[in-house]
């Protein structure tokens, strides 16, 4: 897929992209201070062109500045734990990253090259990535274990052995900045400690941006194969009566409020791919953006319909495609398990909130494959899972702590 993009990309891009003026600013000069580390409007370009080669949803540009501030956030606190990767790693996950699409590096960085991407620019955004995941493993592993529970649980939920189902109570708390999280995180600590079920909703009706604040927090039935991977693992960790500990998702916080769970002799359907579309609005929550996503309800039955709405607005503003449910983002995900084909929901954002996301199933494919996970393979999923839990709670606490300027 990707490779079709980067060839599709480099004939029709590679003239707009290079065009952009530069004589009469500095593209070297620092715009972002992160930890008194600079990033230049070079490497914001340099990204933001890459994000659109490959298709990334949003701004190119304001997702090229937040990526490159976290990067720096994760590499000052890799090296301030001592791990600097050698130059071979790099190399190897840069290899591994072009074989996703039936490249070898060579051939990838002459495609990212032909758009404009320098292969400096590819390796760093590799490097970012392999050193959090080395400093994530280091830091956390050690709190991680998998028992026979969670596997035996694991197994019945994810291999379709049986039908398990869980009533939830939710809490979005919105997270509009750096500056508002370490509150935002106090709060969600307390509500965390919740003893009860009114005591839940009375914190979801004061606090939670979810539809379902007015009703205390209250969700449906759905089905546990349903849900996202991540949240799967962490509402296979609760029993009736607990509340899940914090859990960073695109610009908020979510808990959740285990109220029953039930299970059945009937296999839960299994799904190797989910298609959705999602059209970006901007303006987050607002009311001219509401009113934008009403407009656009009313105007669309299918996801195909869809493209009409996008038609003369630039690429990025709709995003569609067939993914593995594991693939998915976590918050899109938990929408997509509330839906059936050709429904719509508008309840989560991108961009720190300050874009609407417009998110429409379009269906589900069912897996034909009956091959079941190995015992290592589960408890490496969980592993990961638990520890990607933690990875994104220490991030939050690293960028509150940071020192971020912008010019």
């Amino acid at each position: 897929m990707l490779r079709r993009i980067v060839s599709a990309f480099v004939l029709t891009t590679i003239a707009s992209l290079s065009a952009v003026p530069g004589a009469a600013q500095n593209i070297f000069e620092p715009v972002i201070f992160v930890n008194d580390q600079a990033v230049t409007r070079f490497e914001i370009e340099q990204r933001a062109r890459m994000l659109t080669l490959f298709r990334a949803p949003g701004d190119p540009n304001r997702l090229a500045r937040e990526q490159l501030t976290e990067e720096r956030i994760k590499l000052d606190a890799a090296r301030a734990s001592g791990i600097v990767l050698e130059d071979d790693i790099v190399n190897a996950g840069m290899e591994e990253f072009a074989s996703r699409v039936n490249m070898n590096r060579e051939q990838f960085v002459q495609a990212l090259e032909g758009a404009g991407v320098s292969e400096s620019s590819f390796r760093e955004f590799v490097r970012a990535g392999i050193t959090w995941r080395e400093l994530t493993r280091a830091r956390f592993a050690n709190r991680v274990s998998v028992s026979d529970s969670d596997l035996e649980r694991a197994t019945l939920a994810l291999t379709g052995g049986a039908s398990v189902r869980v009533l939830l109570s939710e809490i979005i708390i919105p997270v509009a900045n750096p500056a508002d999280a370490e509150e935002k995180q106090v709060i969600a600590a307390r509500i965390a400690e919740a003893t009860s079920e009114n005591e839940f909703a009375a914190a979801a009706r004061r606090y939670s941006a979810a539809p379902s604040a007015g009703q205390g927090g209250r969700m449906n039935w759905v089905q546990l194969s349903d849900l996202p991977a991540g949240l799967r693992q962490v509402v296979l960790s609760l029993g009736p009566g607990e509340v899940s500990d914090p859990l960073p998702i695109d610009g908020a916080l979510a808990l959740f409020y285990m109220r029953d769970i039930e299970e059945t002799s009937v296999p839960a359907p299994q799904y190797s791919t989910i298609e959705y579309a999602a059209y970006y609005i901007p303006g987050g929550r607002s009311d001219q953006a509401r009113a934008r996503a009403a407009e656009v309800r009313a105007m669309v039955d299918v996801c195909d319909d869809l493209y009409g709405v996008a038609q003369g607005q630039p690429p990025e503003v709709l995003e569609r495609g067939s993914k593995a449910p594991e693939e998915i983002p976590a918050d899109i995900a938990a929408e997509l398990a509330r839906l059936d084909p050709g429904e719509v929901s508008t309840n989560i954002t991108r961009a720190n909130g300050q874009t609407l996301v417009f998110l429409m199933l379009c269906g589900r494919s069912p897996k034909l494959d009956g091959e079941q996970p190995t015992v290592e393979d589960l408890s490496n999923f969980i592993r990961n899972q638990r520890i990607q839990s933690f990875a994104e709670g220490y991030l939050a606490q690293l960028r509150a702590e940071a020192r971020i300027v912008e010019r």
